[in-house]
């Protein structure tokens, strides 16, 4: 991709703009060779970081070169080490927080076409959507987005997607990391009606605590499947929406957790261990004490935490009894 040079990447951060005509010089040369080397792949990023002022075409471009550089040309390929991931967010964010549309839409992608990525990366991405809610900043927060402390669908759809990503094809669980942006999300929206929401946090948490509890987890897209009925929801309190949420996204895929044995567990733990040697990044799991811990750490118990513990003593699964100790409790405070 020697084009680079023609094209003039220091003129192009001299004068902070990347115009049409530009991209169709890096076009034709990316699809001559169809490669780019590290070195061009930073100086696309520095560019991207250096020209406020960018026509249309930039944008699909650079996410489309640099989301094949790192997935397909840097090995191993189609897997995302943590080194790897390191470079990335080194490139599209400062303290922590990604600052445009583009390098977001970037971020997701990798996750997107990458077979496995390391759990750092995935909580990256997440850590994007709770920066948004918690403090009403980053890319997500536009004119039309939500007050501070909400979650608008779309949101609550890019979580999904990330979550997704991570999954790949097997049933992996949500992992410990997964959780704990979904719980600090979950604690700052508090008890504000949102059906959406509610539908992915409690599969999602019931995910963890099920596999948690020595349970094998379907796909994450059988597990955190969107259910139609939300279009067709009406107007009701926090504490109806919570329980019929939690009901119906349950109870719908319910009987797809299944208790393992214990030679499932072993290729569950030897699955786990082909990754982590993969992207050289350990996958924390959700403990039972952590997790019964994690409920309610603010000192109060959400409409969504609640309803989702009391689903479980409802439908009495055997779970771990730290868990059981803690769905005990809260019924009985209920």
């Amino acid at each position: 991709m020697g084009v680079l040079k023609s094209v003039g990447i220091d003129e192009i951060v001299e004068r902070g703009s990347i115009k049409d005509v530009d991209v169709l010089k890096l076009r034709a040369a990316y699809y001559e060779d169809g490669t780019i080397s590290s070195d061009e792949a930073d100086m696309l990023l520095a560019a991207n970081t250096a020209s406020p002022v960018q026509d249309p075409g930039w944008a699909p471009f650079l996410v489309e070169a640099i989301t094949d550089y790192i997935v397909n040309q840097v090995p191993p390929e189609g897997y995302i080490t943590a080194e790897n991931a390191a470079w990335l967010i080194r490139h599209i964010s400062k303290d922590g927080l990604v600052a445009t549309k583009t390098e977001l839409d970037l971020l997701v992608t990798v996750l997107d076409k990458a077979r496995w990525s390391p759990a750092s990366l995935v909580h990256f991405a997440l850590a994007q959507v709770r920066e948004a809610v918690l403090n009403d900043r980053g890319p997500l927060r536009a004119s039309s987005a939500p007050a501070d402390r909400e979650i608008s669908e779309a949101e609550v759809e890019l979580v999904r997607r990330i979550l997704y990503a991570f999954g790949g094809d097997g049933g992996v669980a949500v992992t410990r990391a997964e959780a704990e942006v979904l719980f600090d999300i979950n604690d700052a929206i508090g008890n504000k009606p949102n059906p959406a929401w509610t539908d992915l946090f409690v599969k999602a948490i019931a995910n963890v605590l099920m596999a948690t509890s020595g349970y094998a987890v379907p796909s994450r897209e059988e597990a955190l499947r969107r259910e139609e009925w939300l279009d067709r929801r009406g107007d009701l309190s926090i504490g109806a929406i919570a329980k019929a949420m939690t009901e119906l996204s349950l109870g719908s895929i319910w009987g797809s957790f299944q208790a393992q044995t214990p030679e499932e567990r072993a290729l569950a733990r030897l699955e786990r261990q082909r990754i982590e040697i993969i992207t050289n990044e350990q996958i924390t799991e959700g403990e039972a004490a952590w997790l019964a811990e994690r409920f309610g750490r603010d000192g109060r118990m959400t409409a969504n935490e609640a309803a989702l513990l009391a689903f479980l003593k409802r439908e009495s699964p055997h779970v771990h009894p730290a868990l059981a100790e803690l769905i005990d409790r809260t019924s009985v405070a209920a």
